[in-house]
Protein backbone atom coordinates (compact mmCIF):
# COMPACT_ATOMS: atom_id res chain seq x y z
CA UNK A 1 0.00 0.00 0.00
CA UNK A 2 1.49 3.30 -1.14
CA UNK A 3 0.83 4.85 2.03
CA UNK A 4 2.44 2.05 4.17
CA UNK A 5 5.20 2.64 2.16
CA UNK A 6 5.59 6.00 2.60
CA UNK A 7 5.04 6.34 5.87
CA UNK A 8 8.56 3.94 6.56
CA UNK A 9 10.20 6.82 3.94
CA UNK A 10 9.24 9.69 6.20
CA UNK A 11 10.13 7.91 9.62
CA UNK A 12 13.84 7.21 8.01
CA UNK A 13 14.37 10.33 6.64
CA UNK A 14 13.24 11.44 10.36
CA UNK A 15 15.78 9.22 11.97
CA UNK A 16 18.41 10.50 9.46
CA UNK A 17 17.52 13.83 10.92
CA UNK A 18 17.80 13.31 13.91
CA UNK A 19 20.82 11.54 13.86
CA UNK A 20 22.30 14.35 12.20
CA UNK A 21 21.09 16.77 14.79
CA UNK A 22 22.95 14.56 17.51
CA UNK A 23 26.00 13.95 16.05
CA UNK A 24 25.91 18.12 15.48
CA UNK A 25 24.68 18.93 19.01
CA UNK A 26 27.71 16.82 20.78
CA UNK A 27 30.47 18.82 18.13
CA UNK A 28 28.74 22.35 19.54
CA UNK A 29 29.26 21.58 23.06
CA UNK A 30 32.11 22.91 25.43
CA UNK A 31 35.52 20.70 25.13
CA UNK A 32 35.27 19.99 29.04
CA UNK A 33 32.19 17.75 28.71
CA UNK A 34 33.50 13.75 28.54
CA UNK A 35 31.62 11.43 25.95
CA UNK A 36 32.35 8.77 27.86
CA UNK A 37 31.22 9.56 31.70
CA UNK A 38 28.64 11.88 30.83
CA UNK A 39 25.06 10.86 29.09
CA UNK A 40 23.20 12.64 25.96
CA UNK A 41 21.25 14.52 28.69
CA UNK A 42 24.30 15.99 30.49
CA UNK A 43 25.50 17.27 26.67
CA UNK A 44 21.63 18.79 25.97
CA UNK A 45 21.04 20.93 29.31
CA UNK A 46 24.34 22.55 28.32
CA UNK A 47 22.74 23.73 25.27
CA UNK A 48 18.39 24.26 26.42
CA UNK A 49 16.54 24.05 23.43
CA UNK A 50 18.93 23.55 20.54
CA UNK A 51 20.15 20.61 18.07
CA UNK A 52 20.21 17.36 20.72
CA UNK A 53 16.50 18.35 22.49
CA UNK A 54 15.15 18.68 18.66
CA UNK A 55 17.00 15.37 17.62
CA UNK A 56 14.90 13.36 20.14
CA UNK A 57 11.86 15.16 19.47
CA UNK A 58 11.86 14.48 15.59
CA UNK A 59 12.63 10.81 16.67
CA UNK A 60 9.35 11.00 18.86
CA UNK A 61 7.17 12.61 15.73
CA UNK A 62 8.93 9.67 13.19
CA UNK A 63 8.18 6.84 15.86
CA UNK A 64 4.63 8.37 15.29
CA UNK A 65 4.33 8.50 11.50
CA UNK A 66 4.82 5.07 11.50
CA UNK A 67 1.61 4.01 13.61
CA UNK A 68 -0.85 3.81 10.95
CA UNK A 69 1.55 1.87 8.77
CA UNK A 70 2.28 -0.71 11.32
CA UNK A 71 -1.98 -1.04 12.41
CA UNK A 72 -2.43 -1.65 8.96
CA UNK A 73 0.42 -3.59 8.97
CA UNK A 74 -1.43 -6.06 11.49
CA UNK A 75 0.93 -5.08 14.42
CA UNK A 76 -0.87 -5.84 18.10
CA UNK A 77 -2.13 -3.12 20.18
CA UNK A 78 0.57 -3.82 22.63
CA UNK A 79 3.68 -2.98 20.16
CA UNK A 80 1.44 0.04 19.58
CA UNK A 81 1.40 0.93 23.28
CA UNK A 82 5.16 -0.09 23.86
CA UNK A 83 5.94 2.50 20.84
CA UNK A 84 3.43 5.53 22.08
CA UNK A 85 5.44 5.23 25.27
CA UNK A 86 8.67 5.73 23.79
CA UNK A 87 7.61 8.53 22.03
CA UNK A 88 6.12 9.88 24.67
CA UNK A 89 9.17 9.51 27.04
CA UNK A 90 11.47 11.05 24.30
CA UNK A 91 9.36 13.96 23.89
CA UNK A 92 9.11 14.22 27.90
CA UNK A 93 13.11 13.81 28.25
CA UNK A 94 13.25 16.71 25.21
CA UNK A 95 11.15 19.23 27.36
CA UNK A 96 11.76 18.59 30.83
CA UNK A 97 15.47 18.80 31.23
CA UNK A 98 17.99 16.55 34.05
CA UNK A 99 20.08 19.01 36.42
CA UNK A 100 23.59 20.89 35.28
CA UNK A 101 27.00 17.83 36.04
CA UNK A 102 27.58 17.78 39.34
CA UNK A 103 24.55 19.60 40.91
CA UNK A 104 22.28 17.74 43.06
CA UNK A 105 18.57 16.32 41.00
CA UNK A 106 15.35 18.16 41.39
CA UNK A 107 12.01 17.10 40.63
CA UNK A 108 12.40 17.95 36.70
CA UNK A 109 15.80 15.92 36.86
CA UNK A 110 14.05 12.84 38.44
CA UNK A 111 11.01 13.52 35.93
CA UNK A 112 13.90 13.36 33.17
CA UNK A 113 15.07 10.29 34.14
CA UNK A 114 12.35 7.92 34.36
CA UNK A 115 10.67 8.96 31.06
CA UNK A 116 14.05 8.19 29.57
CA UNK A 117 13.89 4.75 31.55
CA UNK A 118 10.46 4.13 29.95
CA UNK A 119 11.11 5.00 26.78
CA UNK A 120 14.73 3.24 26.72
CA UNK A 121 12.43 -0.22 28.00
CA UNK A 122 9.56 0.37 25.74
CA UNK A 123 11.28 0.70 22.01
CA UNK A 124 13.29 -3.00 22.68
CA UNK A 125 9.76 -4.63 23.57
CA UNK A 126 8.09 -3.32 21.01
CA UNK A 127 10.77 -4.41 18.78
CA UNK A 128 10.12 -7.61 19.87
CA UNK A 129 7.06 -7.63 19.63
CA UNK A 130 7.23 -6.34 16.02
CA UNK A 131 9.84 -8.85 14.86
CA UNK A 132 7.63 -11.74 14.00
CA UNK A 133 4.69 -9.70 12.28
CA UNK A 134 7.16 -7.78 10.10
CA UNK A 135 8.64 -11.15 9.18
CA UNK A 136 11.75 -11.92 6.28
CA UNK A 137 14.96 -10.48 7.47
CA UNK A 138 13.76 -8.20 9.71
CA UNK A 139 12.58 -10.87 12.15
CA UNK A 140 16.13 -11.58 13.11
CA UNK A 141 17.08 -8.36 13.15
CA UNK A 142 14.79 -6.64 15.44
CA UNK A 143 14.87 -9.80 17.61
CA UNK A 144 18.96 -8.92 17.83
CA UNK A 145 18.82 -5.14 18.52
CA UNK A 146 16.02 -6.13 20.80
CA UNK A 147 18.19 -7.92 22.95
CA UNK A 148 21.14 -5.38 22.48
CA UNK A 149 19.18 -2.97 23.84
CA UNK A 150 17.96 -4.34 26.99
CA UNK A 151 21.87 -5.38 27.61
CA UNK A 152 22.88 -2.52 26.98
CA UNK A 153 20.21 -0.90 29.51
CA UNK A 154 21.33 -3.39 31.97
CA UNK A 155 24.45 -2.48 31.45
CA UNK A 156 23.80 1.39 31.96
CA UNK A 157 21.78 0.68 35.51
CA UNK A 158 24.96 -1.07 36.90
CA UNK A 159 27.21 2.02 35.87
CA UNK A 160 24.33 4.56 37.10
CA UNK A 161 24.49 2.61 40.74
CA UNK A 162 26.68 0.13 41.94
CA UNK A 163 29.40 1.25 38.82
CA UNK A 164 29.89 4.94 40.31
CA UNK A 165 29.08 6.08 36.92
CA UNK A 166 31.83 3.99 35.01
CA UNK A 167 31.96 4.94 31.63
CA UNK A 168 27.97 5.41 31.78
CA UNK A 169 28.43 8.13 28.43
CA UNK A 170 29.56 5.56 26.41
CA UNK A 171 27.34 2.85 27.80
CA UNK A 172 24.00 5.10 26.85
CA UNK A 173 25.74 6.20 23.71
CA UNK A 174 25.90 2.12 22.59
CA UNK A 175 21.98 1.90 23.94
CA UNK A 176 21.03 4.66 21.72
CA UNK A 177 22.47 3.64 18.61
CA UNK A 178 21.14 0.09 19.03
CA UNK A 179 17.24 1.39 19.66
CA UNK A 180 17.64 3.48 16.40
CA UNK A 181 18.65 1.22 14.04
CA UNK A 182 15.78 -0.95 15.56
CA UNK A 183 13.30 1.60 14.74
CA UNK A 184 15.25 2.23 11.29
CA UNK A 185 14.77 -1.87 10.90
CA UNK A 186 11.14 -0.84 11.51
CA UNK A 187 10.78 1.90 9.16
CA UNK A 188 13.11 0.18 6.18
CA UNK A 189 10.67 -2.91 6.76
CA UNK A 190 7.56 -0.70 6.08
CA UNK A 191 9.10 1.33 3.38
CA UNK A 192 9.61 -2.17 1.11
CA UNK A 193 6.49 -3.04 0.98
CA UNK A 194 5.10 -3.62 -2.75
CA UNK A 195 2.59 -4.39 -4.76
CA UNK A 196 -0.78 -3.62 -2.86
CA UNK A 197 0.95 -3.28 0.45
CA UNK A 198 1.72 -7.20 0.73
CA UNK A 199 5.15 -7.78 2.20
CA UNK A 200 6.56 -10.36 -0.32
CA UNK A 201 9.64 -11.98 2.09
CA UNK A 202 11.87 -14.28 0.72
CA UNK A 203 10.24 -17.29 2.28
CA UNK A 204 7.11 -16.53 0.48
CA UNK A 205 8.89 -15.93 -3.08
CA UNK A 206 10.47 -19.32 -2.96
CA UNK A 207 7.18 -21.52 -1.67
CA UNK A 208 5.23 -19.64 -4.87
CA UNK A 209 8.56 -20.73 -7.30
CA UNK A 210 8.59 -24.46 -5.56
CA UNK A 211 4.49 -24.01 -6.73
CA UNK A 212 5.11 -23.23 -9.87
CA UNK A 213 7.70 -25.93 -10.85
CA UNK A 214 5.67 -28.65 -9.05
CA UNK A 215 3.24 -27.35 -12.06
CA UNK A 216 5.39 -27.33 -14.86
CA UNK A 217 7.86 -30.09 -14.27
CA UNK A 218 4.67 -32.95 -15.12
CA UNK A 219 3.99 -30.90 -18.08
CA UNK A 220 8.06 -31.69 -19.71
CA UNK A 221 7.88 -35.55 -19.04
CA UNK A 222 4.78 -35.74 -20.84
Amino acid sequence: MPGTRNSGLLALGGIALAAVLAVLGHLEVSDDLNPWSLTVSDFAVSDRGGVIDTAMAVLAAATVVLLPALRRAGAGRLAGALLVAWSAGLLAAAVVPTNEPGLPMDTAAYLHRYASVVAFLALPVAGWLLARGLGGRATGWLRGLALTSLLLAAAMVWSAYPGDRLLIGLAERLLILAEVALLAVVAATLAGRRVGGVAVSRGWEHRQLAEVAREVTPARGA
